[in-house]
């Protein structure tokens, strides 16, 4: 049985990752919030999908992050890159699928529970899928009933913040629905890890597959770009209130006797 060690760079890999979770949880937030007051159809649907992408890639880097310091003793790991890969994938399209449920469906309870069960049921499968990406020299296990916890843990906290976002739409209500999805998705990550346990055969041949170094870290920096800029994007522009404000300023000094 091969140790595993989930930090192995200390605390610093748990603490960007849940960084990590809580920007692209908070862009997405506040994506579709603004998404919920856009104008047009066509404003909503783009909210909508930069709200998905936004949510798709915080989940998807703050897993490979918390990767970087995951090691298991007598073995090196490599990660194959289609099905690393595929774990974006799944993670933006099913966001994607709770965003717009959320966006679209005109009852709010359901469309709260449709999108809290996507989102969260896509944190999930984004994990397992990229765990199945590890390569190692041995086997790996993982005990069914912390598997089953980690997955309700990322549905049901995942549907409170989503709740918190659109019940209380302050910017401090999006702001602590972040930091609730950030743990949401951190706390399932490591629940989800607890559950692994690995068989290591020692071997001489050659693992398929890429290193963190040589594909995950550049990944990473470029999705956490993406974050960064995005969160640019998202502060400078206008919420509905402010462009109602606006409109009505400007009514006001076009107004007939208006100074």
């Amino acid at each position: 049985m091969g140790h595993l060690d989930h930090a192995a760079y200390g605390w610093l890999t748990p603490v960007l990752s849940y960084a990590m979770a809580c920007i692209g949880a908070a862009l997405g937030l506040r994506c579709t919030v603004q998404a919920l007051a856009a104008p047009t159809a066509r404003s909503r649907r783009n909210w909508l999908l930069t709200a998905a992408s936004a949510t798709g890639t915080g989940i998807w880097t703050m897993h490979f992050i918390a990767m970087l310091g995951f090691s298991v003793s007598g073995t090196e790991i490599r990660y194959d890159i289609p099905r690393t890969v595929l774990s974006l994938v799944v993670a933006m399209a099913v966001a994607g699928a709770g965003v717009f449920a959320l966006g679209h469906l005109r009852a709010r309870g359901p469309a709260l529970l449709v999108a809290g069960l996507a989102t969260g049921l896509g944190v999930a499968a984004m994990h397992y899928i990229g765990m199945s990406a590890v390569r190692l020299h041995g086997s790996i296990a993982y005990d069914l009933p912390a598997v089953a916890l980690s997955v309700l843990i990322a549905v049901a906290t995942a549907t409170a913040a989503l709740w918190a976002a659109l019940t209380i739409r302050s910017p401090l209500a999006v702001t602590f629905a972040a930091l609730v999805m950030g743990a949401a998705v951190t706390s399932m990550h490591y629940t989800g890890m607890a559950a692994v346990s690995v068989t290591v055969m020692p071997s001489s041949e050659a693992l398929a597959g890429a290193t963190a170094t040589q594909f995950v870290f550049p990944l990473t920096v470029g999705l956490g770009s993406y974050l960064f800029l995005t969160s640019a994007f998202v502060a400078l522009t206008p919420t509905a209130a402010e462009r109602a404000a606006t409109v009505s300023a400007q009514r006001l000094t076009r107004a007939p006797g208006a100074v």
